[in-house]
């Protein structure tokens, strides 16, 4: 019986531009994490007593600002090798062999595959044999699985892959299909590239680790590595185990049946109280959204600034310090009036539900519309150019919401525009 590790996309020291915009942002905190979590990588291989650690991939972020993050990640592959624990890893679409200026020499434990071809490394007293490919360039479109190597009889044989694989939420690097990763005969496929956790198949195991950290609001969850444990018999346990130190997470808060913008406070305050005790102890960068039909919609859309200070001092009485309010969303409605309901045509108000529904879902459908938002951008002062945001989903969102918010209230309150 052994262990080994697979991990994926540290992205060490990425800039994480535009955290200065959030008030309060714990820049260190965010900032670090990164390299933090690395630390928790090796400390899991170490205590553990893995046989070998795999790197799926986007080990850094592309070039170096200086040779600090080189030499941290030399640091801690030494540490590995110290412990006698070998590193098998290719480069993904960000640190691909041509991204990188400048270049440190690693450790010789740590074994970087060819991005001409695909290679096999072989670990003979385990009886394992690793295949993989670096990335040559920033952009593969190739399928590189199909050109794999065959299985080696009587080894256990991994397949290290940084690839989209089957998503269409990711840059379709390097795209294949589940059956040309099972038709390999592989007994364990470990991905990169795709930053969320993910099992395809557990016979054999095919599958994204995730990210070590996330990073910013679109990475909610814990974050972390698999551990695999090879029995005897050569029977797989695949295991997660999370390796984060800043969290970040969506507190969404039902507003139904509530009556006022306080009530709504206590709510929160509950849903970080559950919030922290899943994250054990991590920092918690958090994106307060409420949601639905509320009594208090008037009083939330008429001061919104006032409630979001509430929203972040009642998250950090909540989360004792340790929690930061990235963004507060409100996507509230007033109550329905069903007498002011029947004064209105109630296909034309289904259309207009459903279509902002249809925009919700997709808020990028916005650029099939005949209108854009260019002309409008082009003739704004440049203090106010960056209030439209085009082409930024999450802006476009919030805005659907408030515009649906505004045109039932202005209909059911039976107001005629002016």
């Amino acid at each position: 019986m052994f262990k080994f590790i697979h991990a994926a996309d540290i992205h060490l020291d990425s800039p994480l531009r535009g955290l200065e915009q959030y008030e309060g942002a714990p820049t260190t905190e965010i900032r670090g994490a990164a390299r933090r979590a690395l630390e928790n990588l090796v400390d899991l291989a170490v205590e553990e007593s893995v046989r070998f650690l795999l790197i799926a991939g986007d080990f850094y972020d592309g070039d170096w600002r200086d040779y600090n993050t080189g030499l941290f990640f030399t640091r801690q592959m030494t540490r590995l090798r110290e412990a006698n624990i070998p590193v098998y890893l290719i480069a993904g679409n960000h640190d691909a062999a041509n991204r990188m200026t400048r270049h440190l020499k690693l450790p010789d434990n740590v074994h970087l595959l060819s991005s001409g071809t695909a290679e096999t490394k072989r670990i003979t007293e385990l009886d394992v044999a690793i295949h993989g490919q670096s990335f040559a360039t920033a952009a593969v479109y190739d399928n590189l699985a199909a050109a794999y190597p065959a299985p080696q009889s009587g080894m256990l044989n991994i397949g290290l892959l940084h690839t989209c694989a089957t998503s269409t939420e990711h840059e379709r690097y390097a795209p294949c299909s589940l059956d040309d990763l099972k038709l390999k005969g592989y007994d364990y496929w470990a991905l990169g590239h795709v930053h969320t956790r993910q099992t395809f198949s557990e016979t054999p195991w095919i599958g994204f680790s995730g990210n070590l950290q996330g990073r910013h609001i679109r990475e909610t969850g814990p974050k972390g590595c698999m551990l695999v444990t090879v029995s005897d018999d050569r029977s797989l346990n695949v295991e997660f185990r999370e390796l984060d130190v800043l969290r970040w997470e969506r507190a969404i808060i039902d507003t139904a049946q509530t009556r006022s913008a306080e009530e709504l406070l206590d709510h929160l305050y509950s849903k970080i109280e559950h919030l922290q005790g899943a994250a054990a102890g991590r920092f918690l960068a958090l994106r307060v959204e409420f949601h639905g039909a509320t009594e208090a919609h008037q009083q939330l859309q008429s001061r919104r600034e006032h409630w979001t200070q509430e929203v972040r001092a009642r998250a950090i009485e909540a989360g004792r310090g340790d929690v930061w309010v990235e963004k507060v969303k409100f996507r509230t409605r007033p109550p329905q009036d069903e007498r002011a309901e029947d004064r209105i045509d109630a296909s034309a108000l289904g259309e207009i539900r459903s279509l902002f529904e249809t925009l919700r879902q997709s808020p990028h459908a916005l650029t099939d519309w005949e209108f854009r938002l260019d002309d409008l951008s082009r003739k704004l002062p440049g203090d106010l150019k960056a209030l439209l945001q085009d082409g930024d989903a999450d802006w476009l969102t919030e805005r659907i919401a408030e515009a649906e918010s505004i045109l039932l209230e202005e209909l059911l309150s039976g107001k005629e525009s002016a």
